[in-house]
């Protein structure tokens, strides 16, 4: 009898611990740890695991706590894919990641085939345009943030060069800005293709120059983008480079040296910022290094899922894709957001970002520019 209580008391305590560990909330966490997307996807890892910690320690989501799991997709999309394929069956509640664009763009699928929350650092345009109702950006996508950077341009320049890197991120990049600076005071005279990972800039550089353009807007993933500027740099570039947030990003300023100082770029997220200041140096004392837009993007994207999870009272995936979709969540009610954003019907944000010229080796912000929404 004695051993039959034993017995049983042991299943109900082992009942107990399984049932505490299903009704946790479970994100996988799917990332570039490895390969080209190393940094982007070390940045948004650690991002996403600093607020899962804050929130864990405040008591969690509707009472229930984040347990997760980090995955690295080798910065390949079959890998992504895979490990995406891998959380559905798991039954997550959301998945962060992949941060590359061409791995979400494979990936996203299989996010939409379990009606799972999917949010991703990816910037291409096409991400959001295929009807997927449970992917969502954790910064801008091109169009949004192009016609800030394309405004910029024809204030600069008359003639413009773009050198890009052939995948989806670059390719739709090369295709936004032309279309938007089509008609304007700006031509563009030269398109130059890299690949990604790519060490050389040196022929890059070399088209660039031949094309006699007033500037270059640079659109080429962070370490690339290191490697770029110190080309440009050795063969005598003085002209303005110009580009987006992957241009003057923390690490790219530290991999490029002297060759970043002069560049600027339009910023969506930056610990530059006022508004970041504080979180940044809370990520410095949290990982001794400094964040790039990437880290934000993985902690607010955090943020996002839990006010949409409490704007909806229930743990509910669908509910909570529901509840960002068409939505504004501010800074004040949810402070982990960390600025005030609203998301469109396609699952595209929009805020406040920046226009930051890298000067004496730090990224400094010399205007704040309204969201693409207001005048």
């Amino acid at each position: 009898m004695k051993a039959t209580l034993n017995t049983l008391a042991a299943g109900l305590l082992l009942a107990g611990a399984t049932l505490a560990q299903a009704q946790d909330i479970k994100i996988a966490n799917i990332v570039e740890l490895s390969g080209p997307g190393t940094t982007s996807g070390t940045f948004f890892k650690n991002g996403v695991e600093m607020a899962i910690k804050e929130i864990n320690a405040a008591g969690g989501i509707l009472g229930r706590k984040i347990s997760y799991t980090s995955e690295d997709t080798q910065s390949n999309p079959g890998v992504a894919k895979g490990l995406t394929q891998k959380a559905v069956d798991n039954d997550v509640f959301a998945i962060f990641g992949p941060v590359y664009s061409g791995s979400i763009m494979v990936s996203m699928a299989e996010s939409k085939r379990g009606e799972i929350p999917n949010f991703t650092g990816g910037e291409a345009a096409a991400i959001t345009q295929q009807g997927n109702p449970y992917v969502f950006r954790t910064a801008f996508g091109q169009s949004v943030s192009f016609p800030k950077v394309a405004r910029y341009i024809t204030t600069k320049a008359k003639t413009l060069v773009v050198v890009y890197v052939n995948n989806d991120f670059g390719k739709g990049g090369l295709d936004t800005i032309k279309k938007l600076l089509e008609g304007s005071t700006t031509k563009v005279v030269g398109e130059v293709s890299t690949e990604a990972g790519q060490v050389d800039f040196s022929a890059a550089v070399l088209k660039a120059k031949q094309s006699n353009a007033d500037a270059a807007f640079v659109y080429v993933n962070e370490e690339e983008s290191a490697r770029a500027l110190r080309e440009f740099r050795k063969q005598g570039w003085t002209k303005p480079l110009i580009g987006e947030t992957t241009l003057t990003g923390q690490k790219v300023i530290e991999l490029a040296g002297e060759a970043a100082n002069g560049a600027t770029a339009h910023v969506g997220l930056t610990v530059d910022a006022p508004q970041l200041k504080a979180w940044g140096a809370k990520y410095k004392a949290e990982y001794k290094s400094e964040s790039d837009h990437n880290g934000v993007k993985g902690y607010t994207g955090v943020y996002i899922l839990k006010a949409a999870i409490e704007k909806a009272g229930k743990l509910d995936r669908k509910a909570a894709a529901a509840a960002i979709r068409n939505t504004c969540f501010s800074a004040k009610q949810h402070p982990g957001i960390l600025m005030d954003v609203c998301f469109d019907d396609k699952g595209d944000l929009d805020r406040e970002s920046f226009l930051v010229e890298v000067k004496n080796g730090k990224g400094e912000v010399v205007a704040t520019l309204p969201p693409a929404g207001k005048k």
